[in-house]
Parts: C-alpha cells; sequence; structure tokens
C-alpha cells in the first residue's frame, strides 16, 4: 500500500477518478525531445486532432495550457473545440488579471454553453507576459479575480472592493454560465505558501506535479487541513506524464530514446520559456532529479522530462500493470484526477487508452460534485426570461 494519511479528508471519497490528456498549446510536442518537429507544431489543426483523439478515447478531461510562447491561446481554442467534441471536458488554463473579470466570467460563461457543461478551469496565478512582481501581490489579485468571478456566476450583482480592482455592476446575467452551483470547477496548482491558502480558500481540485509519494502525501495532509480551516473540502489531482509498452523494457527504453538527442543547453533554454521556470514546484522536482539515480525518483517514476520541460517533469515509466498499479497507489492516497501526457502527445494518448484507461473507474468531477445539470438549466442563454 502506498503512504496514506488517514487523517486527511476529501471532497470525493468514492475512488473514482477523472483521467485527463493534454493538448500541447505551448509548443511541447515532440519526438525527441527538445528537437522541434515541423508537423508536430501547435497548429490547431495538430491541437484539435489531440482533443478529439482524446474525445473519441474515453478521456473525460484535457487541459488545454496557457503559455506566452507560439502556439494556441486556451480561450478561443477551447471554444472552438467545443463544437467539435461530444463528451470530453476541457479544463483551461486561464492566467489570472489578463481580462478584465467580468469580461472574463463571460468568455467562460459563453464556451461553458457552447460546450453544455463540459467546461473546467485552470486557475494560473504566474506574472503576467513581460511583468516580474512579488509573488504575494500575485496571489491577491488572482484572489480577487477568482472572487470576482463567483459573484458572476452566484449573484445577480457584482459588488467588490479590493487593491486590483474596484467593481460595481447592478446585473451579472450576461455572465450566468450553464453549470449550476457555484458554476465551472476551478483547478488550481502550487506549492509557495500564498499558493496552498489560495486554493484552500477558493479552489475546487488542487493539482500536484510529480514527486516522491511520502511528499504527495504529505502536501495532501497539509492541503487538506487548510481547506478545513476555511470551512471546506478539496480534491486533488496528479498532472504526470506516462510512457506504457508492453513490457517494463520496452517502456524504459522509449524513455531513454525520448532525450536521446537532447542537447543540456537547449533544454535549458526551452525551459526558460516558461513563466513558471522559477517556480517552487519546478525547483523541488529539478532537486529530487540531481538527488536520483538515472533520473528515476522512486519506482517507476522518471524525471528525465524535467530536463527539458518546464512545470510536471516527469513520466511514470513501466508495463500496463506497473503503470495501473501505481495509479492505484495514488488514488488510495487521495487523487481523484489525473492529466497524463506523453510525446508525441497524439501516440502516447492512444497507447494509454489501450493499455489502462478501460481498466480504471472514471468519472467526472464535475458530475460528482453536482456542477453539469442533467437537463438544460435555467439561464439568460438557455429558457430564462429575457430581460
Amino acid at each position: 500500500m502506498s503512504v496514506t494519511d488517514p487523517t486527511a479528508t476529501i471532497r470525493t471519497p468514492e475512488r473514482r477518478v477523472e483521467v485527463a490528456w493534454f493538448s500541447a498549446l505551448c509548443g511541447d510536442d515532440y519526438r525527441f525531445l527538445g528537437v522541434p518537429d515541423g508537423d508536430l507544431r501547435s497548429s490547431f489543426e495538430n491541437c484539435g486532432e489531440i482533443v478529439r483523439a482524446a474525445d473519441q478515447l474515453g478521456y473525460q478531461n484535457i487541459l488545454l495550457p496557457s503559455s506566452f510562447v507560439v502556439g494556441q491561446e486556451p480561450l478561443p481554442f477551447a471554444s472552438a473545440m467545443a463544437a467539435q467534441t461530444e463528451q470530453i471536458n476541457q479544463l483551461v488554463a486561464v492566467r489570472m488579471g489578463e481580462i478584465h473579470p467580468p469580461m472574463l466570467a463571460r468568455h467562460i460563461s459563453t464556451i461553458d454553453h457552447i460546450a453544455k457543461g463540459r467546461l473546467t478551469v485552470n486557475i494560473i496565478s504566474s506574472d503576467l507576459p513581460g511583468e516580474k512582481v512579488d509573488s504575494d501581490l500575485r496571489y491577491d489579485r488572482a484572489r480577487e479575480v477568482i472572487e470576482i468571478l463567483k459573484q458572476c456566476w452566484t449573484q445577480d450583482e457584482i459588488n467588490f472592493t479590493g487593491k486590483y480592482y474596484n467593481l460595481q455592476i447592478p446585473w451579472a446575467d450576461p455572465a450566468k454560465p450553464y453549470q449550476q452551483n457555484g458554476g465551472p470547477l476551478l483547478y488550481f496548482g502550487g506549492i509557495s505558501p500564498g499558493a496552498k491558502q489560495l486554493c484552500a480558500e477558493h479552489c475546487d481540485v488542487f493539482l500536484m506535479w510529480p514527486e516522491t509519494e511520502e511528499r504527495l502525501t504529505a502536501t495532501i495532509s497539509e492541503m487538506s487541513n487548510l481547506a478545513a480551516g476555511y470551512g471546506r473540502k478539496i480534491d486533488f489531482g496528479l498532472r504526470i506524464h506516462v510512457i506504457v509498452r508492453e513490457t517494463e523494457a520496452e517502456a524504459r527504453a522509449a524513455a531513454d530514446r525520448l532525450v536521446s538527442k537532447l542537447d543540456a543547453d537547449k533544454g535549458e533554454e526551452i525551459k526558460a520559456r516558461a513563466q513558471d521556470n522559477q517556480s517552487a514546484g519546478v525547483l523541488r522536482q529539478d532537486e529530487l532529479r540531481a538527488k536520483s539515480k538515472d533520473d528515476y525518483i522512486e519506482d517507476h517514476v522518471w524525471s528525465g522530462v524535467g530536463r527539458a520541460r518546464s512545470g510536471c517533469g516527469s513520466a511514470i515509466v513501466g508495463d500496463p500493470d506497473q503503470v495501473y498499479e501505481k495509479l492505484q497507489r495514488y488514488i488510495d492516497m487521495g487523487m481523484r484526477a489525473f492529466i497524463f501526457s506523453g510525446y508525441p502527445h497524439l501516440d502516447e494518448c492512444r497507447l494509454f487508452a489501450e493499455h489502462v484507461l478501460p481498466r480504471l473507474d472514471t468519472t467526472r468531477l464535475n458530475v460528482a460534485q453536482g456542477r453539469l445539470p442533467d437537463e438544460i438549466p435555467e439561464t439568460p442563454l438557455t429558457f430564462g426570461e429575457r430581460k
């Protein structure tokens, strides 16, 4: 059994999980890590094909990341894909402060209606492109944006006074979402003290990057206690890559092949493009890799991806049984959401769906938590009173 804190509480106690894939909107698709391929660029065509494949293969969600690099901006991309998919949710990364909050609420509610509620939101609190501010100020700004979003989605009026925003708007109807009981779920990741407090107070799913089971368990326990301090419970998720093959030897060989053409300087250049490249979470992963043997930070968790990638830097590597058993250990710990990816993303999406996905007991967290209505809800854009 995995290391588990019996005192930790989670919002969804049932052992069902939301399994998401990742669409490479931000230049992150390779056959050999750090060696760009023209046909794997972050075009609408390539990124859209990944989303449609994940939808058809039965994934419950897909992460659409955000960064100021060549690629697709997640909100307009999600709007386009909402009309091209059938059952999959989209987890849209949104950097707080980029868009005036009432208009951001309206952007999100518009996509939520197009997708008939198949939408979740990944809260990003990093610096905006070209700025560098104190982390506490970034979290204060993010907190204000979230509070305004919640007013837009749940109240008749918008009345907010803060450090960054002072808003009095007599009606919130233009921003009312399709989803009910609070609107789209908010996912959030970050391990600095300010990040943890923000998530405990306002968000629904705390996302973690790969670390050892012991460290992940400690974080779940800490976050569970922090949320309880606000009278809340949250769920937990893991963002991690995966390399699954019919045998462990084949999987480890695929991992080695992935970095076989990587130039160390090029890897550092790619990492430096991301706004989160010096975040506490990235530095903790770098520390674990530096202490590891052959880049494996524990059994079946290989950190080689982090040599040319900011953010999530490790992969589960193994045969189908080994990958499945590792996921069961994470589920025992309290994980209820997984966001997987691999290189190239379309190929690995299909391999995981073939070898592991059908064995997992899955759900959509917005369904499990009562956000997605069974029938068309009464909103200003459905059959609510037209004022």
